[in-house]
């Protein structure tokens, strides 16, 4: 995978992104609405065993710096629908790179590789809905309560997705 926007690339994780993907991963703060931050060792098996190994997620890179600062899940479910989901490093919240990479991913799926369906799920119903909805994805449900937070309290889950046939 290599995509090019404007400021970004969008690539496949390589092993020296470790300490970038740390960075993301290992902040309390970012990972509030997903899990508890993980540690240096963790976050190493993560990336080597999900992100490069079962090619599970894609790295949003500064063309500039060649830093990693998004950690973005693109993975199929099923034939022809992906899962996306994003969890970019907190120095950058805020200044437009989240929906660069990820609306550039998902019109390349459909472009590229002929996705029918790309889905996302969420417990932040403010950023990241905000961003899902920006990106064009629509709301398909609320699970109420269904998915425990990162402190353990019971959580709303909210489902969006985006059909090839909604940007043609």
């Amino acid at each position: 995978m290599l995509i090019e926007t404007e400021r970004l690339i969008v690539r496949d994780f390589k092993s020296d992104d470790v300490n970038d993907l740390y960075e993301i991963l290992g902040d309390e703060e970012t990972m509030e609405n997903c899990e508890p931050a993980y540690d240096f060792e963790k976050t190493q098996k993560f990336l080597e065993d999900f992100c490069i190994a079962k090619k599970g997620a894609v790295a949003a890179v500064l063309k500039d710096s060649k830093k990693a600062i998004g950690y973005i899940l693109f993975k199929p479910l099923e034939e022809s629908v992906y899962e996306i989901g994003w969890i970019f490093n907190k120095k950058y919240w805020r200044q437009g790179y989240a929906y660069e990479a990820c609306s550039e991913l998902i019109a390349h799926s459909f472009r590229e590789l002929n996705v029918h369906k790309v889905v996302a799920e969420a417990i932040d119903s403010h950023k990241s809905v905000g961003l899902m909805e920006k990106l064009g994805m629509k709301r398909e449900g609320v699970q109420i309560s269904q998915t425990k937070d990162h402190l353990g309290k019971w959580a709303d889950l909210y489902l969006y997705g985006i059909l090839q046939s909604d940007i043609r």
